[in-house]
């Protein structure tokens, strides 16, 4: 008799199969093609606007405090696009429907609350706000206004994690029973930039992505309480802490994050998802460059997927965002869907700081510790990498 290995049954290669064609691909509007502004042309602003030119939308106007900035951006991409540096100038127009806030957290609430008022559809940047009760409030003023109020939780339209969502809702993998996420990547450019004073980059600025996905994957249940801990890579050139580690617990089900943003060797990014039914994995050196392998009763697939994050990402937060207009329903990344991603993020954070379970929903705002500050203190002889992952 053949002697299986302890603690593990012995497994026969799974057979391969096609993979099911999909619609992991970012959505469009059919028809609707309104004109939009943009409001905030920093450095994620060329993202947006390259692929909306990609797209064929219609962006009319630009918007930023520093009008070279703005004009820069107009000439490489929208040249035919009205700059300004007052944003009621975009809100006068009564032909612009739509407006992209790609601002700072600070300094949205007023620009989305005007917006709204305003009678503009908004796509909001991430993370959508600060405070969960006013994030509550935007989401009831656009009800109000006849609106809808969107946020760029672009990794939804990852191939990778659109593919992977598809699964899910598919059934093909059953029901959940993990989600583990493992990053490993070298984040050290920051330490040249505001970043570098942020204490909580990793879980607040970086992992948003990932927690909103784990939320998509599991429907929007609520996590009955989330742990996660923080710590300082000795080899780490910026101030942050580079390592974390959350687990949040349903009850029948658990997802793990596992993040290490010191990590200039061997960079990986992967996603596990076990159900009753399958597994699926997605691996790759980076967020850009993944695999996905599924595996169920029937056999082993690896689909061949199209597209990148930063291209069908991108087009599709606001792809989805004009199709709803267009359908007149809720976007599926509504403002009011986005408040179960905050509420998860939140409690890690709290959690994080106080080293106790913390039950999402409890940890309503991020302020005074939760959003601290840290000195800067970059190691003298470490390397600092100039590239972003």
């Amino acid at each position: 008799m053949k002697k299986k290995a302890y603690g593990f049954n012995e497994v026969r290669a799974a057979r391969a199969i096609v993979a099911p064609k999909l619609p992991y691909e970012p959505p469009r509007p059919r028809r609707y093609c309104p004109k939009i502004a943009l409001i905030g042309c920093g450095g994620v602003a060329a993202f947006h606007l390259r692929n909306y030119r990609q797209m064929g939308l219609n962006v009319v106007m630009l918007c930023d405090l520093d009008r070279s900035r703005a004009q820069q951006l107009a000439r490489d991409l929208f040249p035919e696009a009205a700059v300004v540096t007052d944003f009621q100038k975009v809100l006068r127009r009564d032909d612009i429907e739509v407006v992209d806030l790609a601002t700072h957290p600070a300094a949205r609430v007023r620009l989305m609350q005007a917006a709204l008022n305003a009678r503009k559809h908004v796509l909001s940047q991430k993370p959508f706000v600060l405070d969960l009760a006013v994030g509550q409030r935007l989401a009831d003023l656009a009800d109000r206004q006849g609106v809808r109020l969107a946020v760029n939780q672009n990794g939804r339209w990852a191939p990778h994690w659109s593919f992977l969502r598809q699964l899910v809702e598919h059934r093909t993998l059953g029901k959940l029973a993990t989600i583990d996420f493992t990053l490993a990547w070298d984040h050290s450019w920051i330490a040249s930039t505001p970043f570098n004073t942020l204490r909580h980059l990793v879980l607040y600025d970086f992992a948003v992505h990932w927690f909103d996905i784990a939320t998509v994957f599991l429907g929007g249940r609520r996590a009955k309480s989330v742990y996660a801990t923080l710590a300082t890579s000795a080899s780490q050139p910026f101030a942050p802490p580079a390592l974390a580690a959350v687990v949040a617990d349903y009850g029948d089900a658990q997802t793990r994050w596992v993040f290490n943003a010191a990590n200039r060797f061997d960079q990986c990014d992967r996603t596990m998802l076990c159900g009753n039914k399958g597994t699926a994995t997605s691996q790759g050196a980076n967020f850009n460059d993944q695999q996905v392998t599924f595996t169920t009763a029937r056999g082993t697939a690896s689909p061949k997927l199209a597209g990148s994050w930063f291209t069908n990402g991108f087009q599709g937060a606001m792809g989805e965002l004009l199709r709803a207009i267009e359908e007149n329903r809720e976007p599926e990344h509504s403002a009011r869907n986005n408040l179960a991603t905050l509420e998860l993020a939140f409690a890690a954070l709290g959690s994080a700081e106080s080293g106790k379970p913390v039950a999402p929903g409890t940890v309503r705002r991020l302020s005074g510790a939760l959003l601290r500050s840290c000195t800067p203190r970059p190691s003298p002889s470490a390397k600092v990498s100039k590239k972003k992952p």
